[in-house]
């Protein structure tokens, strides 16, 4: 069954929402800031997106809940930023090719496994020949056995095989800041949209 995110923002049912920015994106920031022009795929109250802004040219903060859409503009603008209610496999004309880079969290691990290889195609999709894809993936989401998620676990050897066509890993890490609970479930992966055929 679909997850409906709106009512999930209404209810107050979002334990994805941390109150800041993911450390390890914050850390990795410090050392390599983003330039450009970047899209946030379900960005939530837009943290994520906040943290980006304050280096990047754009960001672009996208999530299906009007409601984080609304909680997200009303935190201020860091820089650059603006937010979007909109659906990432939907996409807009004027959004297909349009980034520099593509920020992954908690959006992949929330859809059902069934549409990941869609997913990848829509990032493929955003980004420019030669962008970034930065990633936070979640391989051990330490879900009861009667759980089915979201989120939804992954393993390394997935992740090659679903972006394997379009990308090239260029890195991968461990965070060594994370939220509290996530502590050795999480990978980094910095991938390069490899250029257009045809």
């Amino acid at each position: 069954m679909m997850m409906n995110w709106e009512e999930r923002y209404e209810r107050g049912e979002t334990p994805w929402e941390k109150g800041g920015a993911h450390p390890g994106l914050v850390e990795f920031l410090r050392r390599a800031p983003v330039r450009g022009c970047v899209l946030v795929p379900g960005c939530g109250t837009g943290h994520d997106v906040r943290a980006l802004a304050a280096s990047a040219d754009e960001v672009v903060g996208l999530d299906l809940a009007p409601s984080a859409i609304r909680a997200a503009k009303a935190h201020g603008e860091v820089g650059g930023e603006r937010y979007v209610v909109g659906d990432l496999f939907a996409l807009p004309g004027k959004m297909l090719g349009a980034f520099d880079w593509v920020f992954e969290h908690t959006c992949f691990c929330a859809i059902a496994p069934a549409l990941r290889r869609d997913y990848v195609e829509a990032v493929a999709s955003a980004l420019q020949p030669g962008g970034r894809l930065l990633a936070i993936f979640f391989l051990n989401p330490d879900m009861e056995p009667d759980e089915s998620g979201p989120p939804f676990g992954t393993t390394r050897e997935e992740l090659d095989a679903l972006f394997g066509a379009h990308f090239t890993l260029l890195a991968e890490w461990e965070p060594q800041a994370t939220h509290s609970g996530r502590e050795k479930r999480e990978v980094f992966r910095l991938l390069g949209r490899r250029g257009v055929e045809g």
